[in-house]
């Protein structure tokens, strides 16, 4: 018989493994690049500052993560932790809104400002958080980074802020768009003192707060790839009636038209900005216009 001569092969079945075991693969233990769609371990990640080994993209990273990176292990100091936002405008559900995103990130606000040292040079730091409402900035965010630069003017240290924002808290109304003249009146007794400020624009940083202190620094940096502008590309193309090209927007694009001073990789950030520092230290720096330190 010709099935006995070739006889059939067995067949086995690929078993899926039981809900069980998969409820015990640890949340978070990977996660996907964005960019080139690698999949990393979340422990190589960190490693690398939470930028893909692959392609460079520059995960999100949270206001204390950030803190973390930059600042000397230990010396990070904070200021007005207990501001906490109102609601001015009652506007519809914005308390439930605020109240999700405080246990959510277990932050206050959009902000976290404090004191502290990068190679043991004195910083005051404001680091803006993407999580909270998309890091948008309401009455208490101008009020901690206003405060944070009269820190830095009482100190007689640099300042330097990290803005990662949507713009303005629509919530808040004309009470936040007050925010970004209060915050550069700030800076602008920064400068008058001598004092250096650098901005490090991260992604996205639009609205408001580009319009306002993020492109006041006497030193404007920015991540690789970061989205940086005001109004956003559909609106920009439908008003204009023109197709825009495809890097528009990002820190490429802004450093190639004269909007940024220079595009620094996550790894190299802390380095850059004790560099710049120590450069700032030297007696016979003059910054912002500012009389001779």
């Amino acid at each position: 018989m010709l099935k006995d001569l070739f006889p059939k092969k067995k067949r086995y079945a690929t078993i899926s493994p039981h809900p069980s075991a998969r409820d015990k693969v640890p949340e978070g233990l990977m996660n996907k690049c964005k960019s080139c769609g690698e999949i990393l371990l979340t422990k190589e990640l960190e490693k690398h500052a939470k930028t893909c080994p692959h392609c460079g993209y520059h995960f999100t990273l949270s206001a204390p993560e950030r803190i973390r990176l930059t600042l000397d292990e230990g010396s990070f100091e904070e200021f007005d932790a207990g501001l906490i936002p109102e609601d001015p405008l009652h506007f519809p559900d914005y308390p439930d809104k605020i109240k999700k995103a405080q246990d959510t990130t277990g932050l206050h606000e959009a902000t976290i400002t404090g004191a502290g040292t990068i190679n043991g040079l004195p910083v005051v730091i404001g680091v803006m958080d993407a999580r909270f409402i998309m890091g948008s900035m309401g009455s208490v965010v101008g009020e901690k980074l206003t405060r944070a630069v009269e820190q830095a003017v009482e100190r007689g240290v640099p300042m330097i802020i990290f803005s990662v924002s949507g713009g303005a808290r629509m919530q808040e109304g004309i009470f936040s768009l007050m925010q970004m003249a209060k915050v550069s009146a700030a800076l602008a007794r920064l400068s008058a003192v001598g004092l250096l400020y650098i901005s490090v624009l991260t992604n996205p940083t639009t609205g408001g707060v580009t319009a306002s202190f993020a492109m006041q620094g006497d030193l404007n940096i920015s991540e690789p790839g970061a989205v940086i502008g005001f109004a956003g590309r559909r609106i920009i193309e439908q008003t204009i009636r023109q197709k825009l090209p495809d890097e528009f927007q990002t820190a490429e694009f802004v450093l190639e038209h004269g909007m940024l001073d220079s595009v620094v990789h996550r790894k190299d950030l802390r380095a850059f900005l004790a560099s710049v520092l120590a450069l700032h230290a030297k007696e016979g720096t003059v910054i912002g216009g500012g009389p001779t330190l």
